[in-house]
């Protein structure tokens, strides 16, 4: 393994700890989860070997692990390391690798690659790419020391940001952005957002940057501080009748976090007529009044010119993750308090 220029790299390096989702997918509770030694892989030609210093846990994760996706193919491959937003240190440059140097600090979010040639790819929407591989379901993720990344979709990041607190920028950080940019409102205008976990959070920091009142809805009362803590102009508990009373057909854009039936009822209930719904997440909707002349979009992450908007917001200080460390070794008891639900907002494990 070389850096392109001739230089041995990490010949002490024999190898290296991943953690692995079992070929028996079952409840996080039931340790589907191990610790194994693996060899570590030299990067193909137009890849980059990463250092690993943190790893985000997404629910996706825990559904992947526990076996939900199963029907649709997810994993590709079985036993996976997890872990779709990751950030670490550049271990080892591909053939034809440019743009990066050794130790250079990066960040990779779920989409992998790319074909960089279809329809999608050539117009800024490279999330729709029906070739798309995902970090982590597709590939092996970052619940380990080392990961391979695909140089075009491995970001840069800023100078000054905490590379333990900057891993949700890859995931909640750019799903909440694509979320907001695809709103048009500002000044006077009010967005409700509904589920504060680790995207929720994030959410909530861009609508307000628009200059719109944030409404910050959810069930969880430390879900309900943060948004506080961040700025929400105000915030709503959902499991109160008469709070959700209080702003019906309040808002003139409602983002959804939450997949939930119950929580789309309560969404739709908030936004006014001829607004303007974004959603995450699947929704279910066994009617939908088209006289009300409400709009329904569907988002999923960002493109990447928004991701680097998305690191530069952080690295300006307009925006933060609000993060729950854990030691990489803990990767199953984080899942496990992510399925509890008793998470403040989002957990990260680290190297």
């Amino acid at each position: 393994m070389t850096d392109g220029r001739g230089s041995s790299l990490l010949r002490s390096v024999h190898g290296f700890h991943v953690c692995e989702r079992t070929r028996h997918p079952g409840p996080i509770s039931a340790h589907p989860l191990h610790w194994r030694e693996t060899s570590l892989l030299a990067p193909g030609p137009g890849q980059l070997l990463l250092e690993v210093v943190a790893c985000g846990v997404c629910r996706s994760n825990l559904h992947m692990i526990e076996g939900d996706w199963a029907a649709d193919g997810v994993p590709a491959i079985n036993p996976i390391i997890p872990g779709h937003e990751v950030t670490g240190r550049v271990a080892a440059l591909g053939e034809g690798v440019t743009g990066f140097a050794l130790g250079d600090p990066v960040g990779v979010q779920p989409l992998w690659w790319t074909c960089e040639e279809c329809e999608y790819c050539t117009s800024g929407r490279e999330y729709l790419c029906h070739q798309r591989v995902i970090t982590g379901e597709h590939v092996h993720g970052g619940y380990g020391q080392y990961m391979v990344a695909t140089a075009a979709h491995t970001y840069p990041i800023p100078a000054g940001l905490d590379l333990i607190d900057a891993a949700p920028l890859f995931c909640p950080g750019i799903t909440a952005f694509g979320v907001v940019d695809k709103l048009d409102v500002g000044p006077g205008d009010t967005v409700a957002v509904f589920g504060l976990g680790g995207v929720g959070h994030m959410a909530v920091q861009f609508a307000l940057l628009t200059g719109a009142d944030v409404v910050a809805v959810g069930r969880t009362k430390e879900h309900l501080v943060v948004a506080r803590e961040l700025g929400a102009t105000r915030t709503v508990d959902s499991t109160d009748p008469a709070a959700l009373e209080q702003i019906a057909d309040s808002a003139d854009a409602v983002l959804t976090f939450a997949d939930s039936d119950a929580v789309t009822a309560q969404a739709l209930r908030t936004l006014k007529w001829g607004g303007t719904l974004v959603t995450a997440v699947p929704l279910n909707l066994p009617s939908f009044p088209f006289n009300q002349g409400q709009v329904i979009k569907a988002s999923i992450l960002g493109n990447r010119e928004q991701m680097r908007t998305v690191l530069q917001l952080a690295a300006e200080g307009k925006v933060r993750t609000v993060t729950e460390r854990f030691a990489m070794s803990e990767a199953a008891t984080a899942l496990e308090l992510l399925a509890q639900g008793k998470l403040r907002s989002r957990a990260v494990l680290h190297n």
